[in-house]
């Protein structure tokens, strides 16, 4: 599991190690972990050529002396001072090793709005063979200010690769939200934990490949603000049947998807959930919506359901319940979501569900009373309706914000699809999901994905760990599907197997290195 941690967090970590270090001890490591990763993205380090958007932060400071680093072993290295003043013993470092100053002497260049760069800034920006970013620190916030918002956009448009120092400039560390230009680089090099920022969009979008630089902070770190799962920590999650375990045992899931309008939806939860692995899926439904069902899942036990009195969870035992993809908005749709809030299993409630919660203050009154799990799967639209005085654009700027708070409205688990699949739930650290294309934009992967996570909550799995271990497979599928290609919904559901497999391989790779 990836564990990420806020600025403030980060901050007192720093500041209770280095009291226990000598000066300067902790930036060296630092740079000295730069200034590999620097050297594994350039072609060779001697004889190449690296640029270096020097602010005037530590970070800047880390980019200076890993330039020093890099400069001793024979690389041309170049910096651009851009804050309004300059880590010195970073600076005399890079000048003793070699480097060179350009765009303004030691002095950083005008502030000012509409001074122009100094041509050979916007030379060392496009003849080179990287661009390290070290203009902002994790402390940055708020859109960048010229000259760095005209460095950020020459970075971003450079040919060459560009590596950012902790996170790119632009790029809020606690949320991810972008509030103007970003410096758009090929990777991230991150010190001590991960920062929040690089894990959701925009942000993430925009750090590229991450990699973590150890320079002894985990013993200083409290528990994570937000986690990033592996493909080995959902392997160790998901249920593996045992040898005395029966269909009942593995799970029953009773499914309340699909309408005559939307059959499809009700076709692809249902192969959602058995694909992902359940004992038994119950489907309730219309004729013709359950003739289609069984027809592609025969081994389905259906329930034909008055569509206007649709509020009974079927005979027998029922460890989970999905309801609201395609199933419509009406009266009797109503009554059939406040039966299932009222019964004592975990449900998951999705698309339609969701708009009828939107609506009714008893029934969100219904999900706060509940004990059993409930995990909500919305995308941007559906919790700006969920959420007072939040549109789709605040939702998709600030992902973590809004999915955190929809959880402690509703005391219930959340799972804020999109670009960054986020879940929350009320006490616990946020989950970002790693996996996924944007091939998942497609009519019906998110039916896919209830039947998924529905087949999760009823193996047993609580709503945290059902959502995080459907969202990886889910996201995982995607890229499997068909080898990059454009993909359906149908694809999805053949291609959840696939994940599993693969994850279970991961953690057997980790239990037995080497074999």
């Amino acid at each position: 599991m990836r564990s990420a941690h806020v600025v403030s967090v980060v901050r007192t970590a720093e500041q209770a190690l280095m009291s226990r270090l000598p000066e300067g001890a902790l930036m060296r490591r630092a740079a000295t972990g730069l200034a590999v990763h620097c050297s594994r993205m350039l072609p060779r380090v001697y004889g190449s050529r690296v640029t270096l958007l020097v602010g005037g932060g530590d970070n800047g400071g880390d980019a200076l002396f890993a330039g020093a680093d890099l400069a001793a072993r024979g690389a041309f290295v170049r910096a651009v001072l851009a804050g309004s003043r300059t880590h010195p013993g970073g600076l005399a470092a890079l000048r003793a090793a070699g480097g060179r100053v350009v765009g303004g002497g030691d002095a950083a260049f005008p502030e000012s709005l509409g001074v122009p760069l100094p041509e050979e800034v916007e030379t060392a920006l496009f003849d080179t063979d990287l661009v390290v970013d070290g203009l902002l620190g994790i402390g940055g916030r708020g859109g960048l200010r010229e000259p760095f918002a005209a460095l950020a956009s020459l970075a971003s448009n450079s040919p060459a690769p560009v590596l950012a120092v902790d996170l790119p400039s632009g790029v809020d560390a606690d949320t991810g939200e972008v509030a103007g230009h970003a410096v758009r680089a090929d990777a991230t090099v991150t010190f001590g934990t991960y920062k929040p920022g690089l894990f959701v969009d925009p942000g993430a979008e925009r750090a590229g490949r991450v990699h973590l630089v150890d320079i002894g902070l985990a013993p200083e770190l409290p528990g994570a603000d937000l986690v990033c799962p592996q493909a080995v920590d959902v392997a160790r999650l998901l249920p593996s049947p045992a040898a005395e375990d029966d269909k009942y045992r593995r799970g029953v899931l009773a499914v309340r998807a699909g309408s005559d309008q939307y059959r499809g939806a009700a076709v692809l939860c249902v192969g959602g959930a058995l694909r992902t692995g359940v004992g038994m899926v119950r489907y309730g439904g219309g004729e013709d919506v359950l003739a289609q069902v069984i027809a592609r899942w025969p081994e389905t036990v259906g329930l034909n359901l008055d569509p206007l009195n649709s509020t009974d969870l079927g005979p027998g035992r029922v460890s989970a319940a999905v309801v609201g993809s395609g199933r419509g908005t009406g009266p009797a749709n109503a009554g059939e979501l406040r039966a299932v809030l009222e019964s004592e299993c975990p449900v998951l409630l999705d698309a339609d569900a969701l708009t009828l919660l939107a609506g009714s203050a008893s029934l969100a009154e219904l999900v706060r009373r509940r004990t059993a799990h409930t995990l909500l799967t919305p995308h941007a639209g559906e919790l700006s309706r969920l959420l007072p005085d939040a549109d789709r654009a605040e939702i998709e700027a600030r992902r973590l914000e809004h999915a955190t708070r929809a959880a402690s409205l509703y005391g219930a688990t959340v799972l804020l699809k999109g670009s960054t699949t986020v879940i929350a739930h009320p006490g616990a650290p946020a989950a970002v999901n790693p996996t996924g294309t944007p091939l998942l934009a497609t009519a019906g992967s998110g039916d896919v994905l209830s039947g998924a996570a529905g087949a999760l909550l009823a193996s047993g799995l609580p709503a945290w760990e059902a959502a995080m271990c459907a969202a990886y497979l889910h996201g995982r599928a995607a890229e499997l599907a068909r080898d990059g290609a454009p993909i359906s919904a149908s694809d999805l559901v053949e291609a959840l197997p696939l994940a599993a497999v693969e994850v279970r391989h991961a953690a057997t790779e980790v239990s037995f290195p080497g074999a």
